[in-house]
């Protein structure tokens, strides 16, 4: 049967050349001549930026792996107290991004810190080195601190999909609790596990905030200093490029690691993993562990922030931050519609065709995510500000007023929004569409329905929670972004997250604390909501 090139086609084929646009920019430009700033950089600076930048991978990555497998096993198979809110809690340090967390800790610990003050009354002395968190150590406990949900989150749904014969036929044949674990669970979660940590790691990769207030040198503070210290964009780019070779080298690596083997049923009849209700001391150990991680990675920070936020609202609560909120919600809420739409237009065009072009736009549509915020940033400025320079030069063939219209406008930052979070709202919806099938829009289409039609009035109403949870998620991703923000926004445009880390970096932590808070409980309810669709949507 001939292909017809229908409209799913092209408009999936725009938005996926908008998505690869910065990665080849960026490789164009990395092979460009070198200047002396690069060369500079790459003889006296490169290593110690790659080296960081692997430590930080390394140990955040381990870390966050064995807390967040630990955490999500102990809450699917053991009952214990408190355990229906620690199961969706354990999510709420998502809610708060890691550079909130830095300064918040950063608070805690120094001289001027709630513990080095209880300390003094008591007439302890301390060595301020011990209580020193700025500084690469500091920097990886932070990223495991605030980063674990994700493992967490990913493989706690592995494990409550799971058959309970798995574990109760390997402690039929002897094994105990641990044994189980580590000889069956683990290996038949790898898959799962490998996928959290590669979102944990292009996150790290990502950030700008945490290394940038702890002095940490890493690929992306590298390239905020070359472009802006400097003014050189050639040698930003070739950072980028270098800094592309790690992702790619992340990407590749977790293909081999989760290996060829697939772990299936012979059966539909699976029985799923029934927790067990611990008592006594196994109770209260399980409960320690799992509220202890809670109120390292959530509470403490939060309630700093609370007893700040009390401290300074009166002088920071003014039009301005009503502002902030407006810009935030705003710029937040355009992008995710935005997103959500062109995930819908990519999603219901890889459902109805399965074709080989289809699956390499579905491979490509998450690809934006891999891609660090600073380097998208770099290639998205690069084309508008040479669109810019086409329309100034039209205006003054007409000799009318020459104006740059788009590096003053948000088209710019919401573009480079969509490139980066595309992939968050893509997986949702099409899970969503994997969900549903294709039986009922075969049904309409034979009915006289258009695709178009079928679109609207059949696939849309049957997915509504799979929108909802792709918008929610990226709104928060957006809420809380902030390298792309800074790089991108409008002069005389802040948002809350902009905001909360100027006043951070200049020493006004108390300052920041509202905008800070304000993030965190918008993050923390669209969490709560996101869990709750969720629960919805399995059940």
């Amino acid at each position: 049967m001939k292909r017809q090139l229908d409209i799913w086609a092209v408009l999936s084929l725009l938005f996926i050349s908008i998505i690869l646009l910065p990665n080849i920019l960026i490789a164009v430009e990395f092979f460009s001549e070198p200047n002396e700033n690069w060369l500079h950089i790459k003889e006296y600076l490169l290593l110690d930026i790659i080296r960081n930048t692997i430590i930080i991978l390394f140990f955040a990555g381990l870390f966050t792996t064995i807390i967040g497998t630990s955490l999500a096993w102990i809450i699917t198979v053991y009952k214990f107290p408190l355990r229906n809110f620690l199961r969706w809690g354990l999510i709420l340090p998502l809610a708060i991004p890691p550079f909130i967390g830095a300064y918040t800790y950063h608070g805690i610990l120094n001289y001027t810190g709630i513990i080095q003050v209880t300390l003094r009354k008591f007439d302890i002395q301390v060595d301020q080195q011990f209580f020193n968190i700025m500084n690469i150590e500091g920097t990886i406990f932070i990223f495991t601190m605030f980063l674990f949900p994700y493992i967490f989150v990913i493989t706690k749904g592995f494990f409550e999909n799971q058959s309970s014969s798995l574990v109760e036929n390997a402690r039929l044949l002897g094994g105990n609790a641990v044994e189980v674990f580590f000889r069956v669970i683990l290996p038949i979660s790898r898959a799962a596990i490998i996928g959290g940590v590669t979102i944990v790691m292009l996150e790290i990769i990502n950030d700008y905030g945490v290394v940038k207030y702890f002095g940490v040198q890493t690929f992306i503070t590298a390239i905020f200093q070359t472009w802006f210290a400097m003014g050189d964009l050639d040698s930003a780019f070739k950072l980028a490029g270098t800094l592309m070779i790690v992702v790619i080298f992340i990407l590749v690596f977790e293909k081999i690691v989760r290996g060829r083997k697939r772990y299936s049923y012979s059966t539909s009849k699976i029985r799923p993993i029934q927790p067990q209700q611990l008592k006594g001391g196994k109770a209260w150990l399980a409960f320690s562990y799992c509220f202890g991680i809670f109120s390292i990675a959530f509470l403490i920070p939060f309630a700093q922030l609370l007893y700040w936020m009390f401290m300074t609202y009166e002088k920071i609560l003014s039009v301005e931050f009503i502002t902030l909120i407006k810009n935030s919600f705003f710029v937040a809420s355009v992008a995710s519609l935005c997103i959500v739409v062109i995930a819908l237009v990519i999603a219901n065009y890889t459902r109805l065709h399965n074709g080989i072009f289809s699956k390499v736009v579905s491979k490509l549509s998450v690809l934006g995510y891999s891609i660090p915020g600073a380097v998208i940033a770099i290639a998205v400025i690069t084309v508008f500000l040479a669109l810019d320079e086409y329309i100034y030069a039209f205006f003054q063939v007409f000799q009318a007023e020459p104006s740059f219209f788009f590096r003053t406008s948000l088209i710019v930052l919401v573009s480079a929004y969509v490139i980066r979070f595309l992939a968050v709202g893509f997986n949702s919806i099409d899970a969503g569409f994997e969900k549903v099938g294709r039986n009922f829009t075969d049904a309409s289409r034979t009915l006289g329905t258009s695709t178009v039609g079928s679109f609207f009035k059949v696939d849309i109403p049957m997915i509504k929670g799979g929108i909802m949870g792709g918008f929610i998620l990226v709104f928060v991703d957006i809420l809380k972004e902030l390298p792309l923000t800074m790089l991108l926004q409008p002069f005389n445009f802040s948002t809350l997250a902009t905001k909360a880390f100027v006043y951070a970096n200049d020493e006004m932590v108390n300052e920041a604390a509202s905008a800070s808070v304000l993030i965190i409980l918008i993050s923390a309810a669209c969490i709560f909501v996101f869990h709750k669709v969720l629960d919805k949507e399995s059940s």
